[in-house]
């Protein structure tokens, strides 16, 4: 990992010399929870956590901050830190002694400890606290301890207003949907009525073949989509195509501006995906609904995104019970406003430039995860040092 400024590689040797080898005793001391019964539950302000995090307010906290809890009982693994009084249920252990130890710290080593490994296996996932005695660890002093929780703090407050400013801009992106995918705001420039059409009077309909998952290959000559990718991995206007396949033969192949849907899913609700495609050629597998329509009269990721907006009318379109199937003849009956094709364009632009920003935050987002695991990682073994 390189060191970056405010950190520094230990010399051979000196990490063994100032973090001290001891069992995981010495970092806290943890003790059960407390139950509350529907005779004692009590409304108030003072939150209580169970093994799954908070439940609900009660009126007496039995733990002031600063708090660290984990599960006991259920849900193994997740451990928070709170700083304000707070009621630990029976289903988890909490910290009764720091040991002298950075409370901060604590709460980050036991997160990245796995805790869940030490379950009894019992019928119900349990962690004993005895079950955590003579396990040998490795501890800095106190200040280091300190250092370490301060920096990986910084890039959890990072984390946060990345989240945060996420969550508004996908707010955005729904309220430019609602006005813009219904004629309530119009773009500069554009006037006239939107005519009401339904799908089966604009488009044709068709459906991949093929194409099991067995048949997709990283080498492969031909790109290809497979059904379950509509789900996972395409947004309303498809880019980059992922997969590849060695079939050449009896296969469907895409048109550029079909709008595609997966056919058949175990809740309806995936069934309401559409994806555009912008290129020819592209094997199509089966399960996939291809929409063709005019290029002259509907602009294809317009459709996909207008598609995406009215999950509701998709969802009366579905049928089945235990697996869900929408056909082309459902889809025939589905109903939209559509302006000019020029307008179309103009409105797609811009929610595409929307989702672009939106992608860009979120993989900036996932690299910093990546880099706070990596510190994690340097930090918490002591391979580096802050400076």
């Amino acid at each position: 990992m390189e060191v970056k400024p405010g950190y520094k590689q230990p010399e051979v040797g000196e990490a063994s010399n100032q973090w001290r080898d001891c069992d995981i005793s010495d970092l806290c001391l943890l003790q059960r929870g407390f139950d509350i019964t529907e005779a004692t539950k009590k409304v108030g302000t003072i939150p209580v956590y169970s093994s799954s995090g908070f439940s609900y307010f009660h009126n007496e906290s039995k733990l002031q901050p600063p708090a660290v809890i984990t599960g006991r009982k259920g849900m193994l693994g997740k451990v928070f830190y709170i700083e304000e009084p707070c009621w630990p249920h029976d289903t988890t252990l909490w910290v009764k002694d720091f040991k002298g130890n950075e409370p901060r710290f604590v709460h980050i080593f036991l997160s990245q400890f796995r805790l869940e490994r030490f379950d009894a296996a019992t019928s119900v996932p349990t962690l004993n606290r005895n079950n955590l005695r003579g396990i040998p660890i490795r501890l800095p002093q106190p200040s280091e301890q300190r250092a370490i929780a301060t920096a990986l703090s910084d890039v959890d407050g990072l984390l946060g207003g990345l989240d945060r400013l996420i969550a508004k801009k996908r707010d955005l992106k729904q309220a430019a949907m609602q006005q813009l995918l219904t004629g309530q705001t119009r773009l500069p420039g554009f006037h006239g009525e939107w005519e009401v059409k339904r799908l089966g009077d604009v488009a044709t309909f068709f459906k991949g073949k093929g194409l099991p998952k067995s048949a997709l290959s990283e080498s492969g000559a031909e790109r290809c989509i497979h059904y379950g990718e509509l789900f996972t991995r395409y947004p309303e206007t498809i880019g980059e195509i992922f997969s590849r396949a060695d079939i050449s033969s009896g296969v469907f192949r895409s048109v550029a501006n079909d709008v595609l849907m997966p056919t058949s899913d175990v809740t309806p609700r995936g069934l309401a995906k559409a994806s555009c495609i912008r290129v020819d050629g592209v094997i199509l597998g089966g399960d996939i609904l291809v929409i063709r329509s005019d290029t002259n009269l509907v602009h294809g990721p317009f459709l996909s995104l207008v598609i995406r907006y009215e999950e509701t009318q998709v969802l009366q379109l579905v049928t089945g019970s235990t697996v869900y199937h929408l056909y082309g003849s459902n889809m025939k009956n589905f109903t939209f406003s559509l302006p000019t094709l020029p307008e179309q364009t103009a409105i797609a632009e811009v929610l595409t430039e929307m989702d672009a920003e939106l992608a860009g935050l979120e993989q900036r987002r996932e690299k910093t995860r990546a880099l706070k695991q990596a510190m994690m990682q340097e930090l918490l073994t002591g391979r580096t040092r802050l400076i």
